[in-house]
């Protein structure tokens, strides 16, 4: 296997795809010759011509809007929009015709070949206009699924699966670990299935629970907390929609805790949705109240930006504080 970065893992899969169907089509601001502002459409346009992977004008809602028109002709649609904060011009076009194309039409059309990518969360010193993870708005629309990897071995399967699948997928790409997290990935082509989350380390006392980059945060809050004695469950939730729900209450009934970490803000954040669920189906076994540790409830700051995220040191703080409660 080949060790490589988050972003490499990204270009791979890409290339795959487009090698394995000759109507894979990519697309989007920049993807052609410049290889994306962050370079992970790299070499494809040269590989495979201008006709497949091409640059679109700068407009998130035309850009989706000739997704869906191509995806619903046949055509295997990969858009990209540069950064998931200008996603928002493109929301009528996901979650009004993407989500909805095979229902509107009783299955006559359907434009489940659509793959959107885009680059999510801070970490980059992007300021309020650069660093905003939007899951939570895409996780309340069925029709879609909602997938974040968290390094590059998840990355390729995960995209793999999200291009292949029947379904219009929002595949949200952590930018922080593009360049910074690096793994051995398989050279050749396989897939991570949709819709499963992974327990990443097992534990007795506490169930850890995020997605995409915020995994490296509450890895690092479990090395602590195993310093005090606690034993943390660490899981990937991997697919925000649909999500887990039989891996996350199997673990919380077994550890009786669970802490859940995201970088988006605390109020109506996919967390939530989780702590709701999990209360329901898990509330006999309950030690103590589920804990959220996001985001603060303010546009996100450029200056004070350590201080508005999610780290290992509030994830920590956090885990002992519902171990004692």
């Amino acid at each position: 296997m080949a060790k490589i970065n988050l972003l490499h893992a990204i270009n791979s899969a890409l290339d795959i795809a487009m090698a394995d169907n000759d109507r894979t089509v990519c697309f989007g601001e920049d993807v052609g010759h410049f290889g994306g502002v962050f370079r992970a459409t790299s070499g494809l346009q040269e590989k495979y011509g201008k006709a497949r992977c091409f640059n679109t004008p700068l407009v998130e809602q035309g850009i989706i809007g000739f997704a869906n028109g191509l995806a619903a002709q046949g055509s295997v649609a990969i858009a990209e929009i540069q950064f998931a904060d200008y996603i928002f011009p493109a929301f009528d076009q996901i979650v009004n015709e993407a989500a909805k194309f095979r229902y509107r039409t009783g299955n006559e059309f359907n434009v489940g070949k659509l793959t959107i990518r885009t680059p999510y969360g801070g970490g980059i010193a992007g300021g309020l206009y650069h660093s905003q993870s939007p899951e939570a708005y895409f996780a309340h629309t069925p029709g879609l699924k909602v997938v974040i990897p968290r390094n590059p071995y998840q990355a390729k399967g995960l995209l793999l699966a999200s291009i292949r699948d029947d379904n219009p997928v929002v595949f949200f790409e952590p930018k922080r670990l593009y360049r910074a997290s690096v793994g051995e990935v398989p050279e050749e082509d396989y897939q991570l299935p949709l819709g499963k989350a992974e327990v990443v380390q097992t534990g007795t006392d506490i169930t850890l629970l995020a997605w995409g980059a915020q995994m490296e945060i509450i890895e690092k809050a479990a090395q602590l907390a195993s310093n005090d004695g606690i034993s943390c469950e660490v899981v990937d939730l991997r697919t925000i929609l649909p999500w887990d729900i039989d891996t996350i209450s199997n673990s919380v009934m077994k550890t009786g805790r669970l802490l859940v970490s995201q970088e988006a803000p605390l109020t109506a954040g996919f967390a939530s949705e989780i702590a709701a669920t999990i209360q329901s189906e898990c509330f006999l076994h309950l030690e103590s109240p589920i804990a959220r540790v996001c985001g603060l409830d303010t546009p996100y700051p450029l200056a004070l930006e350590k201080e508005y995220v999610s780290d290992h040191l509030k994830v920590y703080e956090a885990i002992k504080k519902t171990v004692n409660f």
